[in-house]
């Protein structure tokens, strides 16, 4: 269930990924591998022997026990007298919109020698120009912790991303990171490619039921829309592995050079602030860390806190032009007023269709403002979200709480911020 809601995400993005947009931008012919600038640092301290540090970014494909821990097995197979590190940094649903937000904490506080991207499939429904200010962020924020550090894009397949590659070009999101690749020299591998390659050569289907049998002589790369199998994840590993051990001979270590920015209104401001306590009103909860959902969340967010109660508020000032909050959506989440500069801006509900669970997720309550001041309050509101999308599947079934889909629940891990908490 936890991986449904990205599954018919992926489902929706079809649309967007093979419809008319390729004319407004224009799709990038598909290669297995662009080596372009090459894995030189990393090559080299592995070479040595050094302590080397990976770390995967992206979503549930990456998050999955598939080529992430596949391909870091062959880095410590191939490289044996290193000793290697390997940062989780991948969160299911989620693309490089909040990939750019939490890159510090996931990602930089580790201090990688490499790092894998992966959000061509989670990204599929954004524009480009998005695409291109979110990725220019994560570049610039790693190239001025670690001009050293190398940067790989994978790319990886949903279903809707066929038509595209079986004609000779990257989908739209994969298009558009592309182009950022080109520009910055970042090298690139394209397992979905590969897939759709093997589908043509008869060696697999594309998509199959759970527990079907395939036919002879071919594997079935997904039962959904787009996390693969088994089989599919050793392809993924499998292309990755060649492709590094294609680029030794051209790799050459050296400071990678940070050039002028992709697109001038890049999101390497994008920061995640941490809520402080003199910003809630009374009756908020610390949520423990050594049980429940604290326990559950404590790698992403490290202090999440809970409001439970309508008219409980989060206030604070910020300087800048967007603000969004790092929060968890789940069955007794409230609806969520959203006020800026005292007016209201919207009603969210952290509540859907999925939410039979709890998963991390992101409150977006203005973008675009002036750049100036701002005053944003997040308020509970007493009316609960219209909950009967899940309780219709769920009530019937054996061990039903309707306990767990009753509440006014505001939990906030960190505040997404284009520019500056401004404290009083």
């Amino acid at each position: 269930m936890r991986w449904m809601a990205v599954v018919f995400g992926a489902a929706l993005w079809m649309g967007v990924a093979t419809g008319s947009g390729a004319g407004e931008y224009p799709l990038v012919p598909a290669k297995l591998v662009k080596a372009r600038d090459g894995m030189g640092n990393v090559l080299a301290k592995l070479e040595a022997g050094e302590d080397v540090t990976i770390a995967y970014f992206g979503g549930s494909i990456t998050a999955a026990n598939g080529w992430r821990p596949m391909t870091f097995k062959w880095f410590q197979q191939t490289w044996p007298k290193s000793k290697l590190t390997q940062v989780h940094a991948a969160i299911g649903g989620t693309g490089s919109d909040l990939g750019v937000f939490r890159f510090e904490q996931d990602v930089l506080a580790h201090d990688p020698d490499l790092l894998f991207v992966e959000f061509a499939v989670n990204d599929g429904g954004a524009k480009p120009e998005r695409i291109y200010r979110q990725f220019d962020g994560i570049i610039r924020k790693a190239w001025k912790h670690n001009p050293k550090m190398d940067i790989c894009f994978v790319y990886t397949l949903a279903l809707g991303f066929v038509k595209n590659l079986q004609q000779g070009f990257c989908p739209r999101a994969a298009s558009a990171d592309e182009r950022v690749a080109d520009y910055f020299g970042i090298p690139s591998i394209n397992v979905a490619l590969r897939i759709v390659e093997m589908e043509k050569e008869g060696k697999l289907v594309f998509h199959g039921e759970r527990g079907a049998k395939p036919p002879e002589g071919k594997f079935i790369f997904t039962h959904d829309s787009c996390h693969p199998t088994k089989a599919g994840h050793e392809v993924f590993r499998d292309v990755i592995a060649k492709a590094i051990t294609a680029m030794k001979p051209t790799s050459k270590p050296g400071a990678h050079v940070l050039k002028k920015p992709f697109v001038a209104d890049t999101w390497v401001n994008a920061n995640m602030v941490p809520v402080d306590p003199t910003m809630l009103s009374g009756g908020w909860t610390k949520l423990p860390t050594d049980k429940g959902l604290g326990r559950r969340f404590h790698n992403r967010m490290p202090v999440i806190w809970e409001a439970s109660k309508p008219g409980q508020k989060i206030t604070f000032r910020f300087k800048g032009t967007l603000v969004k909050l790092y929060d968890l959506l789940g069955p007794d989440g409230c609806k969520a007023i959203c006020s800026v500069d005292g007016k209201v801006v919207r009603t969210a509900k952290r509540f859907d269709h999925y939410c039979t669970y709890h998963r991390l997720a992101t409150l977006s309550i203005a973008e675009k403002l002036p750049d100036a001041v701002h005053t944003v309050t997040v308020e509970v509101s007493p009316e609960q979200p219209d909950r009967e999308s899940v309780l219709k599947r769920v009530r019937n079934k054996p061990k039903f709480d309707p306990k767990r889909y009753d509440g006014t629940g505001l939990r906030v891990g960190g505040i997404m911020l284009l520019g500056e908490l401004v404290k009083d």
